[in-house]
Parts: structure tokens; C-alpha cells; sequence
């Protein structure tokens, strides 16, 4: 099991359609083989700044999710609404960031 951490900064005002669009990723993204859950999370110190916490099967699962196109539909919804990403995939032994 691999667990990703995607942290993104959004700019102001824009809460309502991250909630709105990730809310459609995540009904779509549960539904895939090989994720084990998929929850966004928003900072109670920073309310610009979300965490989207995943786990999955395997990196085979995490490439394919990022080809989908709810996925893909997702990313374009938020491109202007995201000022800041980081991802990061936890494995074992280490740390993948894109």
C-alpha cells in the first residue's frame, strides 16, 4: 500500500468549488481498482491550504488515476483556483515527490 499526500494552496474565495470539484473527483476516484480511500482535508490553521490523503494499491493505480478523466476534468476545474501543489508518494523505504 502506497499513501499520497497532495497539499494545495488555494487563492481566496475559491473554497466552495474545490469542495464542489474535489467532491466529484473523489466520488469517481473511490470507484477505481486499486484506491483504498481518498479524503480531502482543509487546514483549521490556514483555510486556504487542503490536503488530499490517498491510499492506494500500488503506483501502477496511482498513474492510471492521474490519466482518467475525472481526474483530468478535476485538475482543469482547479488550475485557477490552485496557486501552490505538492505531491507526495509514501512508500516503505522512501519518498516520491512530483
Amino acid at each position: 500500500m502506497l499513501v499520497l499526500l497532495a497539499t494545495i494552496r488555494i487563492k481566496p474565495g475559491t473554497e466552495a468549488g474545490i469542495r464542489a470539484g474535489a467532491a466529484a473527483c473523489r466520488a469517481e476516484t473511490l470507484k477505481e481498482e486499486g484506491n483504498i480511500s481518498y479524503d480531502l482535508t482543509q487546514s483549521i490553521s490556514d483555510p486556504l491550504e487542503f490536503v488530499f490523503v490517498e491510499r492506494w494499491k500500488d503506483r501502477e493505480a496511482i498513474t492510471k488515476h492521474f490519466g482518467l478523466p475525472h481526474f483530468l476534468a478535476w485538475r482543469e476545474l482547479s488550475k485557477d483556483w490552485v496557486s501552490e501543489r505538492k505531491i507526495e508518494i509514501y512508500y516503505p523505504d522512501r519518498v516520491e515527490t512530483l
